[in-house]
């Protein structure tokens, strides 16, 4: 058994949930109300059982909670068409939000809640013959998403410290913005989760935005059609813990090939493809073209370009019909393109996953039905673009003291905020010295 307990934290996090959720069991062949679909063939007897686990009265729960410090978000749960698939003490709120505020959501509100957060995470936990590890979802603009996400991930690596915590994070976009001080609660929540969280993916809207604009053709896209589309990528990395394949990827096989130090754990997330039914009709979409298409900065779910850094190392995770031979031979392809670059340290860089399970669609949904569709997740200097960006409005910010009152209200020190500050220098740094070229024979430095 390789159970996986997903938390869905904030506003974000929690509609990300609904939309993987609902995924998730159109996959599994359950109904809504947790009851298994008589006319769906079931992928295999138990392959349900990494995401749900079987009540009494034969009823899929799914191992999840979702919390939200203010009740509205997840009353749309409650009151929603998966009503009773969730069991009612795993919607977890309180009464006051954290106002986008990092550390009412970190110190204040948050501390009243995460004691009884922890307390069904031990549930779900011993309902697990072997729990494999977490997948959190939050953002990091929001006062939910940032500081209480953070004091979760602070508290889940201090009960179970040897378990996978990955997150999917939804980071502030470059242009637009939910609110004001975005670049505050991001820049104090990944101070925070990182030592605590092993690997985290990272999504923008503004690149999603112009995926559903580009690739899908919808005008205005709704949060919906974000979530959807996220919930696809979700449901690839988890697939192969799930599902019977050629060659199967565990959680803690994508830290081993994925992250080369502690620090630098930020893949960047591209799906592929991502084509509307219309357009289905007109494409090939062979295997080589979709890993392709995966290698274009258009289709990246994070603003910034490949082109301008290094690849350390690239997942590439495949379902539906694809055999080893193909993937193979499409790698072999790749390794000649001179637009793709390696670090010199790292000759390989490829870590393959093969799943039979091919990706389904949501009914009225945005995307086609696929035979085959990967993800790939690489791990490349590029991100740090992305980073600079934000320490970039961090700065223009924090240079005026702007909005600090707020955090200092809430009990937070100040010195907090230039201590995450330089905690956000050094990772930028550790990104320019990973992408370094190793010194030659010749030019090593005597003293070194």
């Amino acid at each position: 058994m390789r159970e996986v307990i997903s938390i869905h934290v904030g506003q974000a996090g929690v509609q990300i949930g609904n939309a993987c959720w609902e995924l998730y069991c159109l996959e599994h062949g359950i109904n809504p109300d947790g009851f298994l679909n008589p006319s769906v063939p079931a992928g295999s007897d138990d392959s349900y059982s990494t995401f749900f686990y079987e009540a009494n009265n034969g009823k899929r729960v799914p191992r999840t909670i979702f919390v939200d410090l203010e009740p509205t978000v997840i009353d749309e749960v409650r009151n929603g068409k998966y009503r009773d698939l969730y069991n009612p003490g795993q919607l977890i709120t309180g009464k006051e939000d954290a106002a986008n505020n990092y550390a009412r959501g970190h110190y204040t509100v948050g501390k009243e809640h995460i004691d009884r957060t922890l307390d069904q995470v031990r549930k779900l936990a011993d309902k697990c013959e072997g729990l494999q590890g977490f997948l959190v979802f939050h953002s990091f603009g929001g006062g939910t998403g940032s500081g209480f996400g953070a004091l979760l991930l602070e508290r889940l690596s201090v009960d179970y410290g040897k378990k996978s915590k990955l997150e999917f994070t939804v980071y502030p976009a470059p242009k637009i913005a939910n609110a004001v001080v975005e670049p505050y609660n991001s820049i104090l929540t990944t101070h925070t989760t990182l030592e605590h969280a092993d690997c985290s993916f990272m999504v923008d809207n503004e690149a999603i935005y112009d995926i559903c604009h580009r690739n899908l053709g919808i005008a205005r896209p709704t949060f919906s059609n974000l979530n959807r589309l996220i919930a696809q990528i979700v449901s690839s990395i988890t697939a192969s813990l799930r599902f019977q394949g050629s060659l199967n990827v565990d959680l803690t096989e994508f830290q081993t090939n994925l992250v080369p130090y502690p620090r630098i754990h930020f893949p960047l997330v591209t799906y592929a493809p991502i084509t509307s039914t219309i357009k289905s009709q007109h494409e090939s979409m062979t295997v080589s073209e979709i890993t392709t298409a995966c290698f274009e900065p258009g289709n990246q779910m994070v603003k910034c370009d490949p082109r301008n850094g290094k690849y350390m190392a690239c997942c590439l995770l495949y379902r539906g019909d694809v055999t080893p031979k193909e993937a193979n031979a499409v790698i072999s392809n790749l390794k000649t393109k001179k637009t793709i670059s390696f670090v010199d340290w790292c000759p390989t860089g490829f870590k393959l996953g093969i799943n039979k399970q091919a990706p389904h669609c949501v009914p009225d949904g945005d995307l086609a039905k696929v035979d085959r569709a990967v993800c790939l997740l690489s791990n490349t200097t590029a991100i740090a673009e992305a980073w600079s960006r934000l320490d970039h409005k961090f700065d223009l910010m924090y240079a005026k003291r702007a909005f600090v009152h707020w955090y200092v209200g809430e009990g937070m020190e100040e010195g907090e905020f230039s201590e995450a500050r330089e905690d956000l220098a050094a990772l930028e740094k550790d990104y320019e010295e990973v992408g370094m070229d190793s010194p030659g024979d010749d030019d090593v430095d005597p003293d070194y």
